[in-house]
């Protein structure tokens, strides 16, 4: 019989984890390479099957067909400026890339974790600040610090795990008895 809260169970859920937190990295970062098919598809969506969501909420459609606007109309005129989201995408891909480290070595790469909670947590200040400054509705900002709420709840739940592995796995030896 196994235990279920041995070194070898806590690494499997260690790593169960970390690709559920990955998979989401990598999702969010590759939709921000194709911003304006995207943002037309979504506008379209809420002008048709998706009209009870818009009727519902018509200040997220507002939002969204005015966010396609500048976004078509920026990769009409300039497209250069969608190269910055290009490189928010490719940042998502390569911090995701880090946590293979934690993947293969979690007590000893537990730093990984720790500076993905801080990215999580700078996530709520960014909005904040930027969020005014670039003239985004206060409700959007919201929807953009709940990715750094929910983003360090997994990141919170792997930190603790990491440091139960580690006391498992390095737990003093018994000492010996003298003869």
């Amino acid at each position: 019989m196994s235990d279920s809260n041995g070194p070898r169970a806590l690494l499997t859920r260690i790593r169960g984890w970390l690709v559920v937190f990955v998979v989401c990295l990598v999702l969010s970062g590759a939709t921000a390479f194709p911003l304006v098919t995207e943002l037309r598809l979504l506008d379209e969506a809420l002008a048709s099957w998706a009209a009870p969501v818009a009727e519902l909420f018509p200040g997220l459609a507002e939002w969204i067909a005015r966010v396609r606007d500048g976004v078509q109309a920026a990769d009409e005129q300039a497209p250069y400026l969608l190269y910055g989201t290009d490189w928010l995408a490719f940042a998502h891909l390569v911090i995701a890339v880090a946590f293979y480290g934690v993947y293969r070595d979690p007590v000893r790469n537990i730093w990984v974790v720790e500076f993905g909670m801080i990215a999580c947590a700078g996530i709520v200040p960014l909005a904040l600040i930027c969020g005014p400054i670039r003239d985004i509705p206060f409700w959007w900002s919201v929807i953009d610090m709940s990715f750094g709420v929910v983003g360090i709840l997994p990141l919170l739940v792997v930190r603790r795990m990491i440091k139960r592995l580690e006391a498992a796995t390095t737990a003093p030896a018994p000492e010996a008895v003298p003869a």
